[in-house]
């Protein structure tokens, strides 16, 4: 454990010392819930704002778990990562210190969101799902970042992890229920959508805005989440750079 922490801090730290990228990382998502949750016009819903507000989130932790990868190729050309995979500390400590930090940052950038949307007028039916929204959005903090990890762990350059990354970010979320219901969606967009693991901790979170609990949706991204972690371990224990 204080190896994980020690990974943690590291990044931590440093994300910290660079204020331009603090301020871009937690305005960003900000600025998407504005511009398109008050100026994109739509006919299903009176209140697009609260309708959009839990893809907001998701799609904030879709990305920042994505750029966490570039952690791990920054870490392969700077030299670090081999010294690390040579340290007496486990080697999944590499992977679970970093699913941390990209995960609370992640997490981070979401409050800030809740605050701005709260502000707008958005309100939970359920104040206590609260907690089960920040849960969920870890769960799917975890997946996504676990994955970014094992991938950037086989890739030797930042220009190509930046491609595979954009390659995965925007069909996603793009093809999920964040920007629109399924009864609106054309058919083959609607196929795709119900297939979409996004979807699933869009609408997760958006039934826990109405008050619901989807145990379905929280136990699916958990499982997820736990299958893609074990490959990730598996892929750190024998990597070599």
């Amino acid at each position: 454990m204080r190896a994980i922490i020690h990974y943690f801090e590291r990044d931590f730290k440093k994300w910290t010392r660079g204020r331009i990228n603090v301020f871009s990382s937690l305005m960003m998502p900000a600025a998407w819930l504005i511009l398109v949750g008050l100026t994109l016009p739509t006919k299903f819903t009176d209140n697009y704002l609260e309708f959009i507000t839990p893809g907001i989130l998701v799609m904030t932790m879709l990305f920042s778990s994505l750029q966490g990868g570039s952690l791990m190729i920054f870490e392969k050309m700077l030299g670090f990562l081999n010294k690390f995979l040579a340290m007496p500390a486990p080697r999944e400590s590499i992977l679970f210190g970093k699913i941390m930090f990209i995960t609370t940052r992640g997490l981070l950038q979401t409050t800030v969101i809740l605050i701005i949307a709260t502000l707008l007028g958005v309100r939970l039916e359920n104040p206590m799902n609260i907690v089960l929204i920040y849960i969920t959005l870890f769960l799917f903090g975890v997946l996504f970042s676990s994955l970014s990890t094992t991938v950037a762990l086989h890739l030797s350059d930042h220009d190509g992890y930046a491609a595979v990354s954009s390659m995965v970010s925007m069909p996603l979320f793009f093809t999920s229920s964040a920007l629109m219901p399924y009864d609106v969606m054309p058919e083959w967009l609607r196929f795709m959508a119900h297939l979409n693991p996004v979807s699933y901790a869009i609408d997760s979170t958006r039934e826990l805005f109405t008050g619901g609990i989807p145990f379905e949706g929280i136990a699916g991204l958990a499982v997820a989440a736990a299958i893609m972690l074990i490959i990730g371990i598996y892929q750190f224990r024998k990597a070599t750079v």
